[in-house]
């Protein structure tokens, strides 16, 4: 990467449930200190001392059984399989051009394990569109090796969408020392590259998917090259045994210099065929992109395997791209698309403005474009958004599934639309399965807007507002699914009218559309979402209720969900979706075990639990999604404290009630359909 591109790097940046004993039991602490994603240096540390802050770690030297944050670290959602469905436009394709993002989520040190006490926060939510995401950041001050935390791979993974730890060997002009690279390239007595076999560990233990390799340090010679790639060669074996993967970053080349290539090329085609794919520095042309994709399929590799660099760090979805040269809409696509920041959405908002609201707003038009609907792509936007050329993915592929909108972020939060903490916060691992296809709204009349709103919800910190006067049914599409139901198999909304009178029906598609571009061949099944009293009609205004569907007809498989919304009197309406759930039973799940506090310091306590034993009947509708820790106030109050889909647990800054002299905590499993189990406690004496 071009350093004078670089405008943050000096500051830094920013799995798969492992049955390990660290995970289960976090050693013990003198004092009950934060965990924070993890960060090392290869082997040798900087001369000096840290920064404020700031831990400098050997990798070399890590050992999962020793590191003491390593339960609130490790990621515990699997992978999800996902399918494309037909495409929602006539421009998207499958098959062709990937995302890839690379996104700084945090600084490099002191970046929260599981969230933080505020809701401006980069909650990524468009996963549909994304094939890799890498966990960007590194510096030369704090460390260069980074673990993604936890939520962020756990969101993901909800979503289909793998996540890679970063390799960052900085240039000298961004305080980068070559010993770095030696050390990482390092050979035992064996010949082999140990950092290559703890990179793999590292990755398991903390339950993601691999590494980005960034190897941007001059300096280097023949030696050096022949070095990085017997190690990237030996990191892509052991991980592919493990179901990691390897993406290479265009700037070391062959020789062991650094130069940016933009291209693929003699100087890096092997680090690409010892890789699983390549980033491509920013210094593409049409021309490079055209030949990189004919070498890649002369090298029997897919020309898809090459993610074309685009920095949006300073424009987003302002920037100048020769798309043309990437995903021509009248050809086949040349390369992949690799995102390099698109945290702009959050980012150029002012500071201590960021509100929710109008990041999702950014974040829309930077993944679906200035439409703001996938249905109807603006074709005279010089911004070509992911949602015209690419086609959207889901995992909503079993029952059962269940949904309340949770962005990962909010103002609140809301148990049954009641607030149990009026505190901002942000953990993306309690996001949910979100709408792919945002929004796609089908009227023949006036559109009403639809939006993630903040302001209310029935769970978390969200739900889905449609505001406006529509003059015509509206049809908002939910979720493309493979959901195979039966007999028994029934469909709840939870949802409100804030204004106007709405008459609410369940769009149910059981084939997909007819091509690419077509409206899913929906049935409606009436909600009842104006109540019958006496005879007469009374429309619900601000109540939260839940409408159950029964689902009618043969057993099949449900390709689509939406709402159809008629306002029958006209006028303004707002209408809120504050949960979705399709199931045939709902059984609860079973409770947590052994809840402990391991560590203590004033109001900052560490909290770790088991998992329940499984019952030998268990089904996936009693599985955990998640645990929710409450405090119990002496009143009797409950206080939402967190939610985590790991077993361990920090929280700050508590402090006696008046006259109270041990707090009391409670800790639930949280089942698909969000059903809580009966809660365990533990007690602190203050």
């Amino acid at each position: 990467m071009n350093p004078t591109r670089r405008t943050v790097l000096v500051a830094g940046a920013a799995a798969a449930l492992l049955p390990t004993p660290a995970l289960a039991v976090p050693r013990p602490r003198a004092a009950a200190g934060p965990p924070y994603a993890s960060y090392w240096y290869p082997d040798s540390l900087p001369s000096g001392s840290p920064g404020a802050g700031i831990t400098w770690r050997s990798l070399k030297a890590w050992r999962a059984a020793d590191d003491p944050d390593l339960a609130f670290n490790a990621a515990s959602v699997p992978l999800a399989a996902r399918f494309t469905p037909t495409p929602v436009n006539t421009t998207a394709r499958s098959g062709q051009a990937r995302i890839q993002s690379l996104v700084s989520f945090g600084p490099t040190s002191s970046n929260p394990s599981q969230g933080s006490a505020t809701a401006d926060y980069y909650a990524l939510t468009h996963w549909a569109y994304l094939d890799e995401l890498v966990f960007w950041g590194g510096s030369a001050g704090e460390g260069l090796i980074l673990a993604p935390n936890a939520p962020i791979v756990d969101a993901a993974h909800r979503h289909g969408v793998p996540v890679l730890g970063n390799i960052f060997l900085p240039p000298t002009a961004y305080g980068g020392q070559l010993q770095w690279t030696r050390d990482l390239v390092q050979k035992d007595a064996s010949g082999h590259y140990p950092l290559a076999a703890q990179l793999v560990a590292v990755a398991a233990a903390h339950g993601f998917d691999g590494w980005f390799v960034n190897a941007e340090t001059g300096g280097g010679n023949t030696a050096l090259g022949t070095a990085m790639l017997g190690f990237v060669k030996e990191l892509k074996a052991l991980a592919a045994a493990e179901g990691q993967r390897v993406t290479w970053y265009d700037a070391m080349t062959v020789n062991g210099t650094v130069s940016w290539q933009g291209a693929l090329n003699s100087q890096n085609q092997a680090f690409f065929q010892a890789a699983d794919d390549m980033f491509v520095d920013f210094r593409w042309s049409a021309a490079t992109l055209a030949s990189s994709g004919t070498k890649a399929d002369r090298l029997g590799r897919s020309r898809y395997e090459l993610w074309a660099g685009l920095d949006v760090e300073s424009n987003g979805s302002d920037s100048s791209v020769n798309w043309d040269a990437v995903v021509p809409t009248g050809k086949a696509h040349i390369t992949s698309i690799g995102f390099y920041r698109p945290e702009w959405t959050r980012n150029h908002l002012p500071a201590g403005q960021r509100a929710p609201g109008d990041f999702h707003a950014a974040d829309d038009r930077f993944w679906t474009g200035r439409s703001l609907d996938p249905t109807r792509p603006d074709g005279t936007d010089p911004w070509r958004a992911p949602a015209v050329s690419v086609a959207d993915r889901s995992t909503v592929s079993s029952v059962p599934f269940a949904s309340v909108f949770n962005t990962g972020h909010g103002l609140r939060w809301y148990e049954e639309g009641t607030v149990t903490s009026d505190a901002p916060w942000n953990h993306l691992g309690l996001q949910d399965r979100l709408p792919s296809r945002r929004w796609a709204v089908r009227t023949a009349g006036r559109r009403p807007a639809v939006s993630f709103d903040f302001a209310d919800a029935w769970r978390g910190g969200s739900s889905v507002l449609v505001a406006g006067e529509p003059d015509r049914p509206v049809v908002v599409d939910l979720y493309v699914t493979r959901l195979a139901v039966g007999a028994g198999t029934v469909v709840e909304l939870t949802h409100r009218t804030d204004a106007g009178t709405v008459n609410v029906e369940l769009a149910v598609a059981t084939a997909e559309p007819s091509g690419a571009g077509a409206t899913p061949p929906y049935t409606y099944l009436p909600v009842n979402s104006v109540d019958t009293e006496g005879g007469a009609a009374v429309n619900s205004v601000n109540t939260w209720r839940t409408s159950t569907v029964r689902l009618s007809g043969p057993t099949g498989t449900i390709h689509a969900l939406g709402v159809r919304l008629t306002a029958p009197d006209g006028g303004a309406v707002r209408w809120r979706l504050g949960g979705l759930a399709v199931h045939d039973t709902a059984p609860v799940p079973a409770a947590p075990a052994d809840l402990r506090i391991t560590a203590a310091s004033g109001g900052d306590l560490r909290f770790a639990w088991s998992a329940a034993p499984a019952p030998v009947d268990e089904v996936i509708a009693s599985a955990t999604r998640h645990y929710e820790l409450h405090r119990v106030l002496p009143d009797g109050t409950r206080r939402f404290l967190g939610g985590t889909c790991q077993r361990a647990y920090f929280v700050a800054g508590l402090q006696p009630a008046p006259g109270e002299t041990a707090a009391r905590f409670e800790l639930r499993s949280v089942g698909e359909l969000y059903n809580a189990s009966t809660p365990v406690t533990v007690t602190h004496t203050w």
